[in-house]
């Protein structure tokens, strides 16, 4: 069951979920793209925070954000690709092109700094996931 902080996501500001087959569609879409990978809110209590943040931060942005909710049974495969390691992530996309991650709560400026320097950033390669190799 969705959390009611996440449900209210779709429900009162008409984000849209990501899926597997969405995806790729949806972060090619022109401009700035904002996957929010929520993960369980019982495990990762930072969930409900962000899930409150991401509105504010759509609107101090003046509309130039396009967020999106990853769908739970889509977020491992998507984590995998992303490459972030803790939860919950604001993965962020321009034109189909990878900018960065976010993950955790942040204070408000940090975020504040932080997106604005990547959505003036240039696209990268998506890091990927990688499990470090230590010399035995």
């Amino acid at each position: 069951m969705t959390h009611p902080l996440v449900q209210r996501l779709y429900d009162d500001y008409g984000y849209p979920e990501v899926t597997l087959e969405t995806h790729d569609a949806f972060i090619r879409q022109p401009g700035i793209a904002v996957l929010f990978f929520a993960g369980d809110p019982k495990r990762f209590r930072e969930t409900t925070d962000v899930a409150v943040v991401l509105p504010e931060l759509v609107k101090a942005f003046q509309g130039a954000l396009r967020p999106a909710v990853v769908a739970e049974d889509a977020e491992k495969a998507l984590q995998l690709h992303y490459g972030f390691t803790a939860w919950p992530a604001l993965v962020f996309l321009r034109d189909g092109g990878y900018l960065g991650a976010m993950t955790g709560i942040l204070n408000w400026a940090e975020y504040l700094h932080d997106i604005g320097e990547l959505v003036t950033a240039d696209v990268r390669p998506v890091p990927g996931f990688r499990v470090p190799v230590v010399s035995a």
